[in-house]
């Protein structure tokens, strides 16, 4: 007797947050949401200024079926994009191409709503469109990047929550990030290079990788070369791999960073410091690459390009960025939801 086949799982709610809306946040946004792609394999769930939004979409010619919600879970019919109107320009106009504080608080707060979305329930992952790190500043607000503002929003230490770059098969994540050089270097700590592989190893557990395999760099050029350019490869990264490897983490290295992403076979590379991940990403993938914050309790992503001030409203942004994002994070959240 044949098996009862049973439903398909519904397609998972994913919090899209729009960024910067004097930039491309909006725009790429609700390209993004109306992307048969994206409507195949997700619900996004818009968060932002209503106004905003719509005046991008009229600038730029795109349709926008908007339906304003009041929660994340509330459900529109499928013509429809559902939308967290948070109404941001009641008292200062929004100015496109800009670099305002208002359009920096509004980002922030976009992606707070977003994510607490997410630890309430209503969506099982988040996406956020790029913000301008100078606008934010301008609003008085501490921020040095998604990861460790993803790890404030989720009571996560800052410490844990890492930057996962991801574009076609390649997974590149970050042990530092938004900090300058000399900080960076005294931030990799056997500590925190453990954290970054059983993070990197956790991830990919729930993308669905059964057994990681995952590359490590050096700090040094050529990795050191056995302690010709120094020895922080000895001293710190592989006693961080042994202990690592003692709890069933397969890695391997430390690797130079400029050859180390040639090598085959790997479902992810760690590196060190910002450049050393971000030169990579940016030569091989241009506008196309998903940021994902690893080691927190929400699945979150963002985009690895800027909000492009300079073509805000004038239709010329690509979508791809936040299309690989979503499509990423649907997956992740069904794999989820089926080890639950």
């Amino acid at each position: 007797m044949n098996a009862i086949a049973k439903p398909a799982s519904p397609r998972p709610r994913i919090a899209l947050a729009l960024g910067d809306p004097a930039g491309i946040g909006p725009e790429i946004a609700l390209k993004a949401a109306l992307d048969p792609r994206v409507r195949a394999a997700c619900r996004p769930v818009l968060v932002g200024d209503r106004g905003a939004l719509e005046r991008h979409a009229q600038a730029c010619g795109l349709a926008a079926p908007l339906a304003v919600v009041g929660t994340a879970a509330e459900e529109v019919g499928e013509d429809r994009i559902a939308l967290i109107d948070l109404d941001q320009f009641r008292e200062e106009p929004l100015r496109l191409g800009e670099i305002q504080a208002v359009h920096g608080k509004a980002a922030v707060e976009a992606a707070a709503v977003a994510i607490r979305a997410a630890m309430a329930g209503e969506v099982e992952a988040v996406a956020a469109c790029p913000q301008t790190e100078f606008a934010i500043q301008a609003a008085g607000i501490a921020f040095d990047g998604y990861p460790t503002f993803v790890a404030r929003c989720t009571g996560t230490p800052e410490e844990d929550a890492f930057l996962m770059l991801c574009f076609d098969d390649k997974r590149i994540v970050h042990t530092t990030l938004h900090v300058g050089l000399r900080q960076a270097i005294d931030l990799v700590t056997p500590g925190r290079v453990l954290r970054v592989l059983e993070a990197t190893q956790a991830v990919l557990v729930k993308l669905g990788v059964a057994e990681p395999r995952i590359a490590v760099s050096g700090l040094n050029p050529h990795a050191s070369e056995h302690g010709m350019f120094g020895n922080e490869e000895a001293t710190i990264i592989e006693p961080a791999m042994e202990r690592a490897r003692a709890r069933g983490i397969r890695c391997e290295g430390p690797f130079g960073a400029d050859t180390m992403f040639q090598k085959p076979d790997y479902d992810a590379f760690v590196v060190m410091v910002h450049d050393q991940g971000h030169l990579a990403a940016k030569l091989l993938a241009t506008n196309r690459t998903a940021g994902m914050t690893i080691g927190t309790p929400v699945l979150f992503s963002s985009v690895a390009h800027g909000s492009a001030l300079e073509i805000a409203g004038q239709n010329k942004a690509s979508p791809e960025a936040v299309v690989e994002a979503l499509l990423r994070l649907s997956g992740a959240a069904i794999r989820a939801r089926a080890a639950a």
